[in-house]
């Protein structure tokens, strides 16, 4: 009896003395590139649809009228496109993250287009509080509650027709001209000293 006792002791202690020896010397996971833990994903997702299910608000205090969905697409241009994509493309590097930034703009094989098949109170539930190891940001502090609204309303309404000037802003490329025919500033002209020696003043 004694010695199975110490074997359980043993076992038990080795677990995480070889989790943490994995983890000092091993290669885990880190890189984006890197395989996945089995079953990371579902790890992941279960407990954070738990905690938006039970968080997300259940309706949203502003309607998607066109001033709402102007402003969203104004918003989601300066914060969120760069990772998400524009009108109708997916971003440049967004399908390098792990996990991928969803391209937003772009209908899926089910005729969805990025998360207007979500709630509006689990889209803004993310864009609240952001998302843990995932790239995505919380914007709590960086946009007021009603600038959270207005771009939940514009991805949450991603599927329907949208007015035009909205459409035209989500198709106008983030960078106007590319970084190679940006003219340079004009060289500051640096003092030098005199053919005397003395030092300009």
């Amino acid at each position: 009896m004694k010695g199975f006792l110490v074997a359980l002791i043993v076992g038990v202690l080795a677990v995480p003395a070889a989790v943490m020896l994995y983890f000092h010397f091993g290669h885990p996971p880190v890189a984006v590139a890197d395989k996945p833990f089995p079953w990371e994903e579902q790890i992941v997702n279960v407990p954070l649809h738990a905690r938006i299910d039970a968080e997300a608000p259940k309706s949203a205090p502003i309607e998607p009228s066109a001033v709402n969905l102007q402003a969203g697409a104004v918003i989601y241009r300066e914060q969120c496109a760069a990772c998400h994509g524009l009108y109708p493309t997916a971003s440049s590097f967004g399908g390098s993250m792990y996990p991928q930034a969803p391209p937003l703009w772009r209908p899926q094989g089910n005729g969805v287009v990025g998360v207007s098949d979500d709630p509006p109170g689990e889209t803004f539930w993310k864009v609240d509080n952001g998302i843990r190891l995932a790239g995505m940001p919380s914007y709590r502090k960086i946009l007021n509650p009603t600038q959270e609204w207005q771009v939940t309303l514009l991805l949450s309404n991603a599927d329907k027709p949208l007015p035009a000037g909205v459409i035209s802003l989500l198709q106008q490329p983030l960078y106007a001209e590319p970084a190679a025919t940006v003219s340079a500033p004009a060289p500051v002209p640096v003092p030098t000293p005199s053919a005397t020696g003395a030092t300009p003043k």
